[in-house]
């Protein structure tokens, strides 16, 4: 499992998690899913959302990247929507899955964050 050293671990301030300290022992990964996010979700949950999507620009930009120890549940909250995955074949259970920022989708639902515009 790759760390993204340089990225933080969580929301500053919450227990919001944003990585992982380390992988499963059988070496599968939680598996992603796409979650529905709901209009009526609460404004801590925006916050980590609009906390994590700005940490993966800032770590990645629209470059693809290794799912590597983030979180999944996080990940998952994104996953089809502003983040989406950068190969074909995608293996949602692995550490070595390649995912990229869909740049227009995040910009539109994160118009907060500076650079994605």
């Amino acid at each position: 499992m790759e760390k993204h050293r340089g990225f933080p671990g969580r929301l500053p301030g919450t227990d919001f998690q944003f990585t992982l300290r380390r992988g499963s022992k059988d070496g599968v990964a939680t598996r992603l899913t796409e979650r529905e996010r709901y209009p009526d979700r609460r404004p801590a949950d925006r916050r980590a959302d609009a906390g994590f999507m700005q940490a993966l620009w800032e770590q990645f930009g629209a470059e693809p990247f290794v799912r590597g120890n983030l979180d999944a549940g996080r990940l998952s909250w994104l996953l089809g929507r502003e983040v989406i995955p950068a190969e074909d074949p995608f293996d949602p259970e692995s550490y070595d899955a390649l995912l990229r920022i869909d740049v227009k989708r995040a910009a539109i639902s994160f118009p907060e964050i500076a650079g994605l515009s």
